[in-house]
């Protein structure tokens, strides 16, 4: 079937996407219409919790292995949208919906490029596609508990709304819990020690530091304190001050090594809520940037965070769509979007050697 009339159909399957609420994690009805879908078109998938993956048709296991894969959830709608989020509207070759862009467009992009080459035999490589939960919220039950049923993986295309722009790196996420002692005292008298000013000195410190490493793709590591809490009453002397700390890591450090250094430069205690949101990044001599490069698509880093932060293998992002329309109200893609990245997914995959 034909690129273009296979981005149709996908236009089609997105439309159906976007009128079913799919709230990061509570995506069951989207998952069994991706796997109505796959029945339709008589492919076998497998699926666990609100997972769905499926193989090509000729799996040969001496071949290398490339993984199609995007999300399945969304954000919750913002305040400000004029249409209904959950009802694609459709205007000339605009579709508007909660989901449309981010990541509706690349799933069914890759989907559609996943079905070009499903039952050929002479593919140089395998293809597994997957539509997975959980990218908006990080959680454990999306891409991250398919890593062990999908098995040996050796180079993954992850669909977001890139405007078909290569993503080579992005960054990773440490998400820490600061917490400032000081003593408690009547505010009216010289007692105590204030946690609220022991907080600012060092929120000072995290403001004016600067990493030693810049990542030449990624830039510098980013810190940023987006939360604060402390005191109960006003006339007195708050003994603890908590605040949050946001870091966009580069691929210069592993994210432990982030809270080390954060945790040596602060008095507060410093606890990470997770390190398993790495940055990502894939080298400029590997033959699919080597293609794009030659096709003469733009490389990037980026500042966003997707599935690639969960995934242990080489990995590149890339899909139709803008991400600044991402979690957006009035949401929306181009019909030519879709049609334009299914086309340029295939010829991207063309003869491909890993």
């Amino acid at each position: 079937m034909p690129t273009n009339q296979l981005a149709q159909e996908s236009i089609g399957l997105l439309k159906k996407m976007i009128a079913i609420p799919s709230f990061s994690g509570k995506e069951e009805e989207l998952a069994a219409l991706i796997r109505s879908f796959l029945t339709e078109k008589s492919i076998p998938f497998y699926s666990m919790l609100n997972n769905t993956w499926c193989f090509n048709k000729y799996w040969d296991e001496s071949k290398p292995v490339i993984l199609l894969d995007s999300h399945i959830d969304t954000v919750k709608s913002v305040s400000g949208w004029t249409y209904d989020p959950f009802s694609a509207t459709v205007e000339g070759d605009k579709i508007t919906g909660l989901g449309s862009n981010d990541a509706g467009a690349p799933l069914v992009s890759l989907l559609a490029v996943f079905r070009y080459y499903y039952d050929n035999q002479n593919l140089p490589f395998n293809l597994i596609f997957a539509a997975t939960a959980e990218e908006e919220s990080s959680g454990s039950n999306g891409v991250a508990l398919l890593v062990k049923q999908l098995g040996r993986v050796d180079f993954a295309i992850v669909g977001e709304p890139t405007q078909m722009k290569l993503a080579i790196a992005e960054k990773g996420l440490v998400v820490v819990d600061c917490l400032a002692r000081g003593k408690a005292g009547h505010a009216a008298r010289n007692e105590g020690i204030n946690s609220i000013y022991l907080a600012l000195d060092d929120i000072d410190t995290i403001r004016n530091y600067s990493f030693e490493k810049t990542s030449p793709v990624l830039g510098a590591v980013k810190m940023t304190v987006t939360q604060i809490d402390a005191g109960f009453q006003h006339n007195v002397v708050p003994d603890e001050c908590r605040f949050v700390i946001d870091i966009r890591t580069n691929e210069c450090y592993s994210n432990q090594e982030v809270v080390n250094i954060l945790s040596s430069l602060i008095k507060s205690e410093a606890k990470a809520r997770s390190l398993r949101l790495n940055s990502s990044g894939i080298e400029l001599t590997h033959p699919f940037v080597v293609r794009a490069c030659e096709l003469g698509i733009e490389c990037y880093g980026s500042p966003t965070m997707s599935d690639q932060s969960q995934m242990p293998y080489t990995s590149v992002k890339m899909g139709p769509g803008d991400s600044a329309r991402s979690h957006t109200a009035n949401e929306y893609v181009f019909c030519s979007e879709i049609e334009q990245g299914v086309a340029l997914y295939a010829e991207l995959l063309s003869d491909l050697v890993l």
